[in-house]
């Protein structure tokens, strides 16, 4: 029996055969692949025993902020579209239980509805829970992994598990007990307390961004890690002269040296040797490994 009539025959699955998923980035690079929208954990868990069975490549695709796809994807995509009933953000509680679909923009929403004070970390960032955990997304103003009590998975078994947060579950821009084939599917986050001043400081952050950030334009973000705390690579970017700097349809922002826009029709490739042109300048003139924050799965 085919793959497709296989997940065909999953409840609460919507199955896409060779789909245009060029729109499921921010970053808006031509993609196609096989896409499978999960809409129940229990259809998640079966899909996975499937997968595994067969011995199929899989990649979770969330918001695709920070990921960079190819123009033909092997394997499926799977994105999740769990149900998540919002009345809970809408009440105070110490903690609550989210489901890994749900964007970061809910949840500062609710930060600034009810003065959460932790919760200004991840203002601004286009990411799904899940997506954000496992990058440990932040800002200037923190990380989302010091906020972060328990992780939901399901394993590349198909198997449900849940990790307790400790110090060593997060370092900088990534995490350390999701395996490969793990998927996220929720999460218990907390925060520190009501504080008058939250909503001010997100309001403040957000407009900071807009004036030193392109959010406008169709980006991945950051692309590249800041060196350690001392060296921010966009600053290092920067100093070489390389704003404008392009590659067909891509080019570096005017406006911020770590990011690159996409300004017509470009690929995994373009951007591929774009930023390995980039690596090379930084390690010849400062002699500074650059490392990608962008995710490049088939890389």
């Amino acid at each position: 029996m085919l793959l497709k009539e296989l997940i065909n025959k999953i409840p609460d699955i919507e199955f896409q055969e060779g789909a245009d998923i060029t729109k499921m980035t921010t970053f808006r690079l031509e993609s196609k692949a096989d896409l499978a929208i999960v809409k129940t954990t229990e259809a998640l868990s079966t899909l996975i025993k499937i997968l595994k069975q067969n011995k199929v490549h899989y990649l979770i695709l969330g918001m695709g902020a920070n990921q960079i796809l190819p123009q033909k994807v092997d394997g499926l995509i799977i994105n999740l579209k769990f149900n998540f009933d919002q009345n809970i953000l809408s009440e105070l509680h110490d903690e609550y239980v989210i489901p890994a679909s749900v964007t970061l923009n809910h949840l500062t929403s609710a930060a600034v509805r009810h003065g959460l004070s932790g919760w200004e970390v991840f203002t601004g960032i286009p990411a799904s829970l899940g997506g954000a955990i496992y990058m440990n997304a932040g800002t200037t103003l923190g990380e989302i992994g010091s906020l972060i009590k328990e992780v939901y998975l399901i394993d590349k078994f198909g198997e449900y598990k849940t990790h307790e947060v400790t110090e060593k579950s997060f370092s900088y821009r990534r995490n350390h007990f999701v395996e490969h084939g793990d998927v996220i599917i929720g999460a218990k986050i907390f925060h520190r307390g009501k504080d008058d001043q939250i909503p001010g400081k997100i309001k403040s952050y957000l407009e900071y961004r807009k004036t030193t950030q392109p959010l406008a334009t169709k980006n991945c973000g950051c692309v590249f890690k800041n060196p350690s705390k001392l060296y921010q690579a966009g600053r290092l970017i920067d100093q070489l002269g390389l704003k404008g700097f392009r590659n067909g349809g891509l080019q570096v922002s005017l406006k911020h040296a770590n990011f690159v826009e996409n300004q017509s029709n470009s690929n995994w490739d373009q951007f591929r040797d774009l930023t390995e042109a980039i690596k090379w300048q930084m390690n010849m003139f400062y002699g500074i490994e650059f490392e990608l924050e962008v995710k490049i799965p088939y890389h």
